[in-house]
């Protein structure tokens, strides 16, 4: 092939992708119907991309829509993809990537949240230190008995993290996470 010639719109003369894998969480908002959730999932599923997170709820009982907020990997150009792709899927009604829609805004990342329960076990000065720490992360005990703690915490995935690593030692049996929900500051809505 010539080298002066521009290359055509065929997939063979795209350059290969040299930007940096990026985080983004996806707003995506749905007719609440059977079978919804199963299509997003599967377009997924069939290109190859990973969910990092998913939550999924409806949030519109009146007009029957959920929203699902979904996080995602992928280089600027997939994700682009996968927000093209998510908009033609029939029952979906809008998709915005909320991670462009913050620094739009001039913030780094939208307002992300999980929750988690946490099964320790403990006796004695294991389970007064488990107390403390819990108080200290701002967990609430939602069951407790004499040989174990059911803790509650909510707050960003990082601190989550940390709390789930700071209990292992101390007896730390089970965990449960809802996922991400997230919402961009600001006045205006999806």
């Amino acid at each position: 092939m010539n080298a002066h010639l521009q290359p055509t719109g065929s997939a063979y003369f795209i350059s290969p992708e040299t930007t940096a894998v990026e985080s983004h969480t996806l707003s995506v908002l749905v007719d609440n119907e059977p079978g919804v959730l199963a299509r997003v999932i599967g377009l997924f599923s069939g290109r190859g991309y990973n969910i990092e997170s998913l939550t999924v709820s409806e949030t519109e009982h009146q007009a029957h829509l959920s929203r699902i907020t979904i996080v995602t990997r992928g280089t600027p150009h997939v994700l682009e993809q996968i927000k093209a792709q998510l908009e033609r899927i029939v029952p979906v009604h809008r998709v915005v990537d909320l991670t462009v829609r913050a620094r739009e805004l001039g913030q780094e990342r939208p307002i992300e949240r999980e929750v988690a329960l946490v099964k320790v076990i403990g006796e004695g000065e294991t389970r007064a230190e488990t107390l403390r720490l819990a108080d200290a992360f701002h967990a609430k005990v939602v069951d407790a008995t004499v040989d174990h703690f059911i803790l509650e915490i909510t707050g960003k995935s990082s601190k989550i993290d940390q709390f789930v690593a700071i209990m292992k030692p101390l007896g730390l049996i089970e965990v449960c996470r809802t996922g991400i929900a997230a919402m961009n500051r600001g006045a205006q809505g999806m």
